[in-house]
């Protein structure tokens, strides 16, 4: 038994396929498509095309006129200090002996820390500055670790003419850096607070397999580069909440340099780098009886964190806990309780 295609006697003209069928076979011919189709896709794709080009550099125009404004209407609150072929950004207000030198944390820099400052400031030298490729201060050629930072902060210290010795205040990353600068400049530093501080034990594999750096050049091909130079970084930060856990007064400031492209590809650099940072400030495994306090956050919900945070106290063997009730931004959440640690601190040293 078989079976026979059936014409229509008027052929469908909006028919692109012709069908034949032979016994239980199907079989479908596909008519060549229409050179008015393709005229048409390849114009709605050039469109396309067009309005992308056109978008990324009417962003490009945004984000340059945005900084270049931004640089007038915000100029550094300190000093740039060239260190090697940059500069870096240092602020110091305040007089008095030992002197406070405070480094933030993941994504922050000195404006974030300027409540704190200001309580500081009544008691004696404080210094705020901004790692390289962040806030105020030039990227840096080189790899962004924490052994890194903390040359980077005593050459600094040394160009600034900022004389010690030091209490040095590290949150978060900062914790890292002045652990590391304690043990590489022990005469220079008087006392260390420890502010809500990363640890080594936050490390996810072991130091022998974690390679440092050997060479740092940031990329303009970078996605985080490219998204921060277009000005889609500047135009989210708001809708996104990158600037709400900051006091009003500082918000503006400081969206205007958290999201140019610059630090936005230093903050991808310094986050890719932790398991390296977390390695070298492991190898420091003693202060001797240097002075320590660490500050601890007990609204710090990460895993283990209240353990690590008491494992800290083990670097030295004249430490101390505080506990604060807040959230890892203790320098926004709660500055007088850093203002209050970093006192204590200061007038056991003197």
């Amino acid at each position: 038994m078989s079976f026979h295609s059936i014409s229509s006697s008027k052929p469908d003209a909006a028919q692109s396929n012709e069908v034949h069928t032979s016994g239980d076979h199907t079989a479908v011919a596909k008519v060549p498509q229409s050179p008015i189709n393709k005229r048409r896709r390849f114009r709605w794709l050039g469109r396309v095309v067009v309005l992308l080009v056109g978008l990324i550099l009417v962003g490009t125009i945004y984000e340059s006129v945005s900084e270049a404004a931004d640089i007038q209407a915000y100029p550094p609150l300190g000093q740039m200090v060239d260190v090697g072929g940059y500069r870096l950004h240092i602020n110091c207000t305040g007089t008095g002996s030992p002197t406070v030198v405070i480094d933030a944390g993941l994504g922050g820099w000195s404006l974030t820390w300027n409540s704190v400052q200001e309580g500081v400031a009544k008691t004696t030298r404080v210094c705020t500055y901004d790692r390289a490729g962040m806030g105020y201060s030039e990227a840096s050629p080189l790899p962004r670790d924490a052994q890194r930072f903390a040359h980077e902060l005593h050459t600094l210290l040394e160009r600034a003419n900022v004389e010690g010795p030091y209490v040095l205040v590290g949150h978060s990353l900062g914790g890292l850096t002045v652990r590391i600068f304690a043990h590489a400049y022990p005469t220079e530093v008087a006392g260390l607070v420890l502010i809500d501080s990363m640890s080594p034990s936050q490390m996810t594999q072991p130091s022998a397999d974690i390679a440092p750096q050997t060479s740092y050049q940031p990329s303009a091909f970078s996605l985080p580069f490219f998204l921060g130079r277009i000005g889609l970084v500047r135009l989210l930060a708001e809708p996104l909440g990158l600037i709400q856990h900051l006091p009003a007064e500082t918000q503006p400031a400081y969206a205007a340099f958290a999201v140019t492209p610059q630090t936005t590809q230093t903050f991808v650099d310094e986050f890719s780098n932790i398991q390296v940072s977390l390695a070298q400030a492991g190898a420091v495994s003693s202060f001797g009886d240097l002075p320590l306090i660490v500050l601890t956050a007990v609204l710090n919900q990460q895993a283990n964190w209240q353990t690590m945070q008491t494992e800290l106290l083990l670097l030295s063997s004249n430490s101390q806990q505080m506990m604060v009730d807040s959230g890892h931004e203790i320098e926004t959440d709660r500055p007088e309780a850093a203002v209050a640690a970093i006192a204590t601190m200061v007038s056991q040293i003197r």
